[in-house]
């Protein structure tokens, strides 16, 4: 009688043998890879950024930012006109000969009124001739009743004469005749002598008309002469800003241009000597009591990168400027100065950025560290000295004074060795999450 065979596993089942040879290949896989990488980081060296120990100038300098401007300009300002309007202006930056127009101003109102003024004056004229023809009718005329009056007073007297020979009513009646011409005659008199009032009067009227007009024409003619500006001298023009010209808040006012309107006496333009240049510098508060009068300036243009130019300090200011830095914003002092420069090149133009570095202390010779490779440790400072290519050694030194980027070592260092310029542990540890 036949038996059914069971296989003793199933299909797809594997053994409990295989599976730990697995596991073991598994854990011997990593193993070897954690190991790997373990010899490649513990080989691999820390970078840490060094630095030597150097022997130096040290300096301690006050850096402003200014611009160049002429020691001696030109300047042409707007003539003592009212309401002067700019029909045509020079450009800016050119250069410029003696003699020729930089500014002219509309004449077509000084010109209308000139007119005007120049027929009011010949109307005056017109009326004064006028009223001296008037004048002599009415003289002839005061002169005709002068000499009735008096041809009168002698015909009365004549007839009053008469008396011994006429009636005493007839003598009475002649002698009230006289009385009445030589009244007649004083009447005529006075109204002679009112007559050489008034026209004197209208005379001296009539001259002050003239006199006003004509001085009122003189003026005008006067503003007529002033209405363009000519160049004094050869040079290079520098169209001035128009402070009363409507700009975006903060920002420098824009230059004048032909259309606007000035007013009397405003700076248009300058013609600069660029013969001797100077640098127009804002001091800040902090650093003003630092910087003796006379010290050297090491000024670098923007514009003129290939050249340093040197500057004498000779002017600061007593009294500081404010800065208004707008809504919201702090106010800050600062006081103005002025360093000449000691030689000048044909590039520099007024206007041009520049740096003025101020020289305020200097030490030759002395060993120095950059800022960042000293740390303190319980309050002092201490330097990581290289020993080796891995090695690093905490040293304390004694430091001096210390400017924007250098301090003066002056014990704990040689000149020529390495130092850290970060902490070796941080770096490790910055390595380390890598």
């Amino acid at each position: 009688m036949s038996k059914d065979l069971k296989p003793s596993k199933k299909l797809g089942q594997t053994s409990n043998k295989g599976r730990i040879i697995a596991w073991i290949v598994l854990l011997l896989v990593l193993s070897g890879g954690g190991y790997a990488a373990y010899r490649y980081t513990a080989s691999k060296p820390i970078e840490v950024a060094t630095v030597g120990v150097r022997k130096g100038e040290f300096t301690i300098t006050v850096r402003a930012r200014g611009e160049i401007r002429s020691t001696r300009s030109v300047i042409l300002s707007a003539p003592q006109v009212p309401n002067p309007r700019i029909v045509k202006l020079a450009e800016s930056g050119k250069p410029i000969k003696a003699g020729e127009v930089v500014v002219e101003f509309d004449t077509a109102q000084y010109e209308n009124y000139y007119l005007n003024f120049v027929t009011s004056t010949r109307t005056v004229e017109s009326e004064i001739v006028q009223t001296k023809a008037s004048h002599k009718i009415t003289d002839e005329q005061d002169a005709m009743n002068m000499m009735t009056g008096q041809y009168d007073v002698q015909r009365a007297e004549l007839e009053a004469s008469k008396a011994e020979i006429l009636s005493e009513i007839e003598g009475a009646k002649n002698r009230i005749e006289v009385g009445l011409s030589k009244g007649s005659l004083e009447q005529t008199k006075a109204t002679v002598r009112s007559h050489d009032v008034t026209q004197q009067a209208d005379l001296e009227r009539l001259d002050s008309r003239k006199n006003k007009t004509l001085r009122d024409m003189d003026r005008v003619k006067g503003y007529l002469t002033k209405m363009s500006i000519r160049a004094p001298s050869d040079g290079i023009l520098n169209v001035l800003p128009n402070f009363r010209a409507q700009g975006n808040w903060g920002q420098t006012p824009p230059s004048f241009k032909e259309g606007d309107s000035a007013w009397t006496g405003a700076a248009i333009a300058e013609i600069p000597d660029l013969s001797e240049m100077r640098l127009e510098l804002k001091l800040e508060e902090v650093d003003r009591g630092k910087i003796p009068m006379g010290q050297t300036v090491k000024v670098r243009i923007d514009a003129i990168q290939d050249k340093e130019f040197d500057a004498v300090l000779d002017w600061i200011s007593p009294i500081a400027s404010l800065n208004f830095r707008g809504f919201g914003g702090a106010n800050e002092k600062t006081f103005p100065a002025r360093a000449t420069l000691k030689s000048v090149d044909p590039r520099l133009r007024p206007g041009m950025s520049a740096t003025g570095v101020v020289l305020i202390e200097s030490q030759p010779g002395v060993l120095l560290i950059p800022n960042k490779a000293s740390f303190l440790q319980a309050g002092k400072p201490h330097v990581w000295v290289q020993r080796g290519e891995t090695r690093w050694e905490s040293r304390p030194i004694q430091v001096g004074k210390r400017n924007d980027s250098d301090i003066i070592v002056l014990q704990g260092l040689k000149e020529g060795e390495r130092i850290a310029l970060e902490n070796p542990a941080e770096a490790a540890k910055r390595s380390k999450k890598l």
